[in-house]
């Protein structure tokens, strides 16, 4: 199974562009906290990401970097430029036209596109959160690095389609930028979902969990599904994730009933039993416990 996709799609992690910055001189913008996780694609020169309690990361051309929700940073020029405030005003012009964000002098010797991903505020499985920014290197990438390529040049050149097209290539980048992330920064991202596909345990519980959320699982049954004791389970799920077996799996099927709560008719009882509990009564009880409301009165509330 691929555990990767399917958490994606019930996290409803969809990307969007941003805006394209490009920058000449000295330059250098603090930009705002955002509820979704931030790329930025550096397609031309050199752009250093800034991020309070960590040393500046220079992020050159064909390099990527995600800065994970709600995470504050400032990107500049070089390591030590004074930045000020971003001007939210010209960068909501610059999407709404379509048009390139402009900061420091003329020429522009870097450019800059930022892309946005927000993930259903109704799921709590942090998929892309992660303590420190994620880099992804030119070189460590080739595919990567040609589709960022074919970003930019779908950006240039906007012709009839290119909407449709550069929302597939944002999505396509998210998927390759994690699939390098994950094999060639194997000594970061402890703690963090992302982080814990790396640990093979751990991966192979969250597979059996993903693809089966309405079997009874344990933290033995899960074990015995793995091949691995009880202790190693939880020892690794501990170390990876922050949480145990149980409450990962109890977390992961109420994320998928508020998702079907929201975008089916499904009766309640069909629900219930599709994420794991022998009757309605108990599945109220446990989802109550996590959205604080019935999973009637969650229903209503959302379709109103």
């Amino acid at each position: 199974m691929d555990v990767l996709a399917k958490v994606l799609r019930v996290s409803g992690a969809r990307g969007a562009l941003g805006v394209v910055l490009k920058a000449g001189g000295t330059w250098g913008a603090w930009l705002d906290s955002y509820p979704g996780a931030a790329l930025h694609v550096v397609s031309r020169g050199t752009m250093w990401l800034h991020v309070t309690g960590e040393k500046p990361l220079e992020v050159q051309a064909g390099d990527a970097v995600l800065v994970s929700p709600g995470t504050a940073h400032g990107i500049a020029g070089g390591s030590s430029v004074t930045m000020g405030p971003c001007d939210r005003e010209a960068a909501v012009q610059a999407v709404a036209e379509g048009s390139a964000l402009h900061l420091g002098s003329a020429p522009a010797t870097t450019e800059v596109i930022v892309l946005h991903y927000e993930q259903d505020p109704e799921v709590s499985t942090p998929v892309l959160t992660s303590s420190r920014p994620m880099h992804v290197a030119a070189q460590e990438n080739a595919q990567l690095r040609r589709t960022v390529e074919l970003l930019a040049a779908e950006l240039a050149q906007p012709q009839i389609g290119t909407t449709a097209a550069v929302n597939s290539i944002v999505d396509l980048l998210l998927v390759q930028f994690v699939r390098t992330w994950l094999a060639r920064h194997p000594e970061e991202g402890s703690g963090s979902w992302l982080g814990a596909m790396r640990d093979p345990v751990v991966r192979d519980a969250l597979a059996c969990i993903h693809a089966q959320p309405e079997r009874p699982w344990t933290t033995e049954t899960l074990a015995a599904a793995t091949s691995v004791s009880r202790a190693t389970l939880s020892r690794h799920f501990r170390s990876a994730l922050g949480q145990t077996p149980g409450a990962y799996v109890t977390q992961w099927r109420m994320d998928v009933a508020s998702v079907r709560l929201r975008e089916t008719d499904e009766p309640v009882e069909s629900i219930s039993g599709a994420v794991g509990y022998s009757s309605p009564h108990a599945f109220s009880r446990a989802f109550r416990r996590s959205r604080g409301m019935s999973p009637r009165e969650y229903r209503s509330r959302l379709r109103k």
